[in-house]
C-alpha cells in the first residue's frame, strides 16, 4: 500500500513532552493495534517523514530504529521501510501529566516508564503548575486512554482541580505525589503524607537538631508546595520546644546563629548558601540546613546537605504496579531524612 495512506495515522502533539521520535513510533503502533495499518504496508521514507512533520532526519530515523528494535518494522534496500508484523500484544495507553519536570520528577518518570516496560505506550505532558494549562490538557484529551496518571500541584486555581478530574473518575485514574481534596471515588493514588512525613522525619533526627533553638522554614507564598509541610514542621517545633518561623524571602532574612533552616525550593537553598558563605557562621555547628527532596549533588555541597525526601524512584515503580495490576489502592510512599554534615 502507498505510504501516503500512513500519514493520517501519524501525529505529533506540540503540547506533549514525549520525545517526538516516540510520538511517531507510538502513533504507528496504535494504528496497527486498531487495524488501520496492515502487514507489508510501506512507510514513508525518512526524508518524507522529516518533511511532512518538520522534524530532523535524526528524529525520523530514531523512530524507525525504535520500531525495528520492537520487531514491528523492517527495511530493504530499494524498498524502504515496511511493516514486518502486526501480531503484536495490545499495550495499555497511558496519559501521564506532571506539574513540572525537575530532577526528582525525572526519577519518577524514568522508574515509571521502566517498570511499565513494553506493556504500555505513554503520552507525557507537563503543565508547569499552571491551572489553566492543566484544565486545557485534561479537557482536550484527543483520544481514549486506558489509564490517566496525574500529579496535581498548582500555584493557584486548585479549588477546581477535583471538578476538572471528575470526568476521569470512571476511567483508570491514578494520582501521584499528593491526594486532591474534594476528589472522592474509585481511583488509585501513590502519594506523600506531607504533614505526617515531615513531622516523623524531624522526630527521628531530633538529637541532631538539639543544638539549634529556632526552626525557620523558607516557604515562598506562591509556592506549589503543600501547606501541610508548614503544619507538620510547626507542630514538631511546638512539641519539641523549638521556636518556629515561616520565612517568605530568604534574601532579606537575617542569618542568625542557632537557626535551623529548612528550604523547599532549590533556588532558596542556593541563595541561603550564598549568604552563609559571606558570614562567619559554620554550617552544621552555628547554622543548620535541611533541604527538601534528595538529589545527588546535595551529597557534595558543603560536604553534604541534609535532606528530607520521599523515594521518587519508588513512587514511579508503585504507580506502574498499580496500573499493571489494575488496583485502586491509596499507597503512601516511603519518606525519610538523610543526616549529613549540614546538621
Amino acid at each position: 500500500m502507498k505510504s501516503d495512506y500512513i500519514y493520517k495515522f501519524i501525529s505529533i502533539d506540540e503540547y506533549s513532552s514525549t520525545p517526538k521520535y516516540l510520538q511517531l513510533s507510538n502513533s504507528i503502533v496504535k494504528a496497527i493495534e486498531n487495524g488501520k495499518i496492515q502487514k507489508d504496508d510501506i512507510l514513508p521514507s525518512i526524508n518524507e517523514l522529516s518533511y511532512e512533520f518538520s522534524i530532523s532526519r535524526d528524529t525520523a530515523e530514531k523512530s524507525y530504529k525504535h520500531l525495528k528494535k520492537l520487531g514491528i518494522v523492517e527495511s530493504i534496500a530499494g524498498k524502504g521501510y515496511f511493516i514486518a508484523k502486526t501480531d503484536i500484544v495490545k499495550r495499555l495507553k497511558v496519559f501521564l501529566l506532571f506539574n513540572k519536570l525537575s530532577e526528582h520528577k525525572k526519577f519518577i518518570y524514568d522508574s515509571f516508564v521502566a517498570a511499565l516496560g513494553e506493556h504500555a505506550l505513554v503520552d507525557f505532558y507537563i503543565y508547569n503548575n499552571d491551572f489553566l494549562l492543566f484544565k486545557k490538557l485534561i479537557l482536550n484529551i484527543r483520544e481514549k486512554y486506558s489509564h490517566y496518571v496525574v500529579i496535581p500541584h498548582f500555584i493557584e486555581g486548585n479549588n477546581n482541580a477535583a471538578q476538572i478530574l471528575e470526568p476521569l473518575m470512571g476511567e483508570n485514574l491514578i494520582l501521584l505525589d499528593k491526594l486532591l481534596p474534594g476528589l472522592n471515588g474509585d481511583f488509585g493514588a501513590v502519594y506523600e503524607n506531607f504533614e505526617k512525613d515531615i513531622y516523623q522525619a524531624l522526630e527521628s533526627a531530633v538529637e541532631s537538631l538539639q543544638k539549634y533553638d529556632t526552626i525557620k522554614v523558607v516557604f515562598p507564598p506562591n509556592s506549589y508546595y503543600p501547606q501541610e509541610i508548614l503544619k507538620g514542621i510547626s507542630q514538631f517545633a511546638q512539641d519539641y520546644a523549638f521556636n518556629f518561623k515561616a520565612v517568605y524571602d530568604i534574601k532579606t532574612e537575617e542569618i542568625e546563629k542557632g537557626n535551623l533552616y529548612i528550604t523547599v525550593m532549590e533556588e532558596d537553598l542556593v541563595t541561603l548558601i550564598e549568604r552563609l558563605i559571606m558570614t562567619k557562621h559554620k554550617v552544621g555547628k552555628d547554622i543548620g540546613i535541611i533541604s527538601y527532596n534528595e538529589t545527588p549533588v546535595k551529597k557534595i555541597i558543603l560536604k553534604g546537605i541534609s535532606t528530607v525526601s520521599t523515594d521518587f524512584r519508588k513512587m514511579g515503580e508503585m504507580a506502574a504496579n498499580l496500573l499493571l495490576e489494575n488496583h485502586k489502592y491509596h499507597l503512601e510512599v516511603p519518606f525519610n531524612i538523610i543526616v549529613r554534615d549540614s546538621l
